[in-house]
C-alpha cells in the first residue's frame, strides 16, 4: 500500500507540503530568516528545509526559525515587560556568558548613558524527532510515493532532560537579576510540560514573582494564504524557577510495588 509523503511532511520552506514545488528552484530561501535555510542533515548535500511534520494528525513545528513568522518580540514585551515601557529598547542575538550559556535573543532597555536598564531573555523552542522523516522528505522531492508507513515519534525525553532543566538554571539567575526568561514554544509542546510537570502557575506574567515565562502559539489556517498555516499567540502563563523544579523534582513516585515487579521481570530475563 503506497503511503503519500505530505500525511508525513506538513511544510517546506513555509510552504504547505500539499502543493509540489523545487525548493532548488526556491534557493532553499526560507521566508522567516530572509536567507538560505540554515537547517541541515548529514543525510543530504543540501539544507534540508522541512519546517513542521505531522504527528498524531497534529502539526508540529520541527524548525525553530518557524516562529519567526510572528513578531514574538512583540509580544514578549507587550505582555511581559515590567511596568512602564521604556523609549529606546533594542533585540539582540544570541547572547552568551560563560558559565551562564546563551540564549537566542535579548530585548533590553538602552539608557540614555548607554547603559543596560531592565531587559528579558527570550528562548525558541521546537522539538526533535525520533526517527526520521527523511525518506518522506526524499519522496516528496522526487514525486513518489513510499511503500511503507513511516515511524517516527517526537522527542520528549529530552524537552525534560535538556531544555527544562535548563530553564530552571537560567530562571535562577534571572530571578536573582531581578527579571524574567520567556520560553517561546508551540501550544503543543507547552501542554506536554504543563501536563507532565504539572507546576504552579499564573497569568498574571508581570509579577515580580514570576522568572519564567511561558509563550505558546498554535496553529491555525492562514485567512491570507488558504492551505497554510500561521502561528497565533494562544497562552502566556507564567511560574518561578523554584516551582518548576519542585513539580519536576517531586512528581508522585510510582509504587515500591511496581517497581519490584520490573526488578522480577530483570531477574527473569537474565535466568
Amino acid at each position: 500500500m503506497p503511503y503519500k509523503p505530505e500525511s508525513y511532511i506538513a511544510e517546506v520552506l513555509g510552504k504547505s507540503a500539499a502543493n509540489p514545488f523545487n525548493p532548488v528552484a526556491e534557493g532553499f530561501r526560507c521566508p522567516y530568516i530572509r536567507d538560505t535555510c540554515s537547517k541541515r542533515s548529514t543525510s543530504l548535500p543540501e539544507p534540508y528545509p522541512v519546517c513542521s511534520i505531522f504527528n498524531q494528525d497534529r502539526q508540529i513545528c520541527v524548525c525553530p526559525k518557524r516562529f519567526q513568522q510572528v513578531n514574538f518580540l512583540k509580544d514578549v514585551v507587550h505582555h511581559c515587560w515590567p511596568g512602564e515601557r521604556p523609549s529606546s529598547i533594542k533585540a539582540v542575538r544570541e547572547v552568551k556568558m560563560k558559565g551562564f550559556g546563551n540564549v537566542d535573543f535579548v530585548v533590553a532597555e538602552l539608557q540614555e548613558n548607554g547603559e543596560i536598564g531592565q531587559f528579558l531573555s527570550v528562548e525558541l523552542q521546537a522539538i526533535d524527532i525520533t526517527g526520521t522523516v527523511m525518506d518522506a522528505y526524499q519522496a516528496w522531492r522526487t514525486g513518489t510515493e513510499l511503500n511503507s508507513k513511516k515511524s517516527y515519534g517526537l522527542n520528549w525525553g529530552n524537552v525534560y532532560k535538556r531544555y527544562i532543566t535548563q530553564l530552571i538554571r537560567k530562571g535562577y539567575f534571572h530571578h536573582h537579576w531581578g527579571t524574567k526568561i520567556v520560553a517561546v514554544m508551540q501550544d503543543a509542546v507547552y501542554e506536554y510540560i504543563r501536563d507532565w510537570a504539572d507546576f504552579m502557575r499564573s497569568s498574571n506574567v508581570k509579577d515580580k514573582n514570576i522568572n519564567i515565562v511561558f509563550m505558546a502559539y498554535k496553529f491555525e489556517e492562514d485567512p491570507n494564504s488558504p492551505g497554510s498555516q500561521r502561528f497565533v499567540l494562544s497562552e502566556v502563563e507564567g511560574t518561578s524557577h523554584a516551582n518548576l523544579q519542585q513539580a519536576v523534582l517531586y512528581k508522585e513516585p510510582p509504587s515500591r510495588e511496581q517497581f519490584c515487579d520490573h526488578i522480577q521481570r530483570a531477574m527473569n530475563r537474565t535466568t
